[in-house]
């Protein structure tokens, strides 16, 4: 199991090479049921954001590991009257065990962690979705029985997810190449450190051409054209983004094997065609399981169960 007792998750790069393998390791694992982890813990859920899968699927998780979870709706304590995040957080470290935030600026999530003494999980923010990209991870593994040397495409907006997938490539020597139109490329930081972090040989390709980008993929990954909080700008970036919705053409050119991958929600018609997701390439479903998965070995391995 990955040594990751007491520590925070607020990036990928906050794990090696070595423990992402080993939380995929472990993640099949629990998975197939070859092993089976209890723990008497509490996990609890601040999110900011709406949220479907990974609401539920840390849920589960942690009931399956014979914990409990409690569900802190923003709305309803004292976060949506102005409790400033340092008090919060020194209180919920008092009752907690370990706490996963779904939350808007990257900053706060690390100011939970400054002033929560418990692990803390990023369970997205505007700058990265490191939990999601664990799941994809583990579903392109399923697929093809290994990570190091596939190439990925990412097509469509430079957002959380898109940085998180260059980190989580970089880390197991998958090849990532991300799409987008001009003026949404992603954050030049992000690319800049998942290009240090790299494996030898890894590619790392950031262009604005899709076709290009597509040619030969092992796996085509989109997200809405529109993340929470730019639902405004949907209706202006359609035109912008059409060239790089996952379509039947774009799946055409990648490698005859390749898989289709979208975190959801998705918006059939925009940034994928029902047919695609809908076809006999899509592991859509999988990945959305395998979020339980990944997040079960993620949980186990910080409060250190096992």
């Amino acid at each position: 199991m990955a040594v990751l007792k007491g520590r925070d998750l607020l990036s990928l790069a906050d794990l090696s090479a070595n423990e992402v393998q080993e939380l995929l390791q472990l993640a099949a694992q629990l998975k197939s049921e070859q092993v089976n982890l209890r723990c008497n813990k509490v996990l609890g859920l601040l999110f900011y954001k709406a949220s479907t899968r990974t609401r539920v699927s840390f849920s589960v998780a942690m009931y399956q590991l014979g914990g409990q979870v409690i569900d802190l709706n923003t709305s309803t304590t004292q976060v949506s009257r102005g409790e400033p995040v340092e008090d919060t957080a020194r209180v919920l470290d008092r009752y907690l065990d370990i706490l996963a935030i779904r939350t808007f600026e990257q900053q706060q999530l690390e100011t939970f962690a400054h002033y929560a003494k418990i692990p803390v999980i990023n369970a997205l923010t505007d700058l990265e979705h490191p939990c999601q990209i664990l799941a994809d991870l583990l579903t392109v593994q399923e697929r093809f029985g290994k990570l190091a040397g596939l190439t990925l495409t990412y097509l469509g907006d430079g957002n959380n997810v898109a940085h998180s997938l260059l980190l989580g490539c970089a880390l197991v020597g998958m090849n990532v190449k991300i799409a987008t139109p001009p003026g949404f490329e992603p954050n030049a930081e992000i690319v800049e450190k998942s290009r240090a972090i790299a494996l030898p040989q890894t590619e790392i390709i950031v262009t604005h051409d899709p076709e290009t980008a597509a040619k030969g993929a092992a796996v085509l990954y989109t997200d809405v054209w529109a993340s929470m909080g730019q639902e405004s700008e949907s209706d202006s970036r359609i035109p912008v983004f059409q060239p790089y919705q996952v379509n039947e053409h774009l799946l055409s050119i990648a490698d005859p094997e390749a898989i289709i991958l979208h975190c959801l929600p998705a918006h059939r018609g925009e940034e994928i065609t029902n047919e695609v997701i809908e076809g006999s390439q899509s592991r859509v479903w999988d990945q959305a399981e395998n979020r339980m998965h990944a997040q079960k070995a993620l949980l186990a391995s910080l409060l250190g169960v096992g």
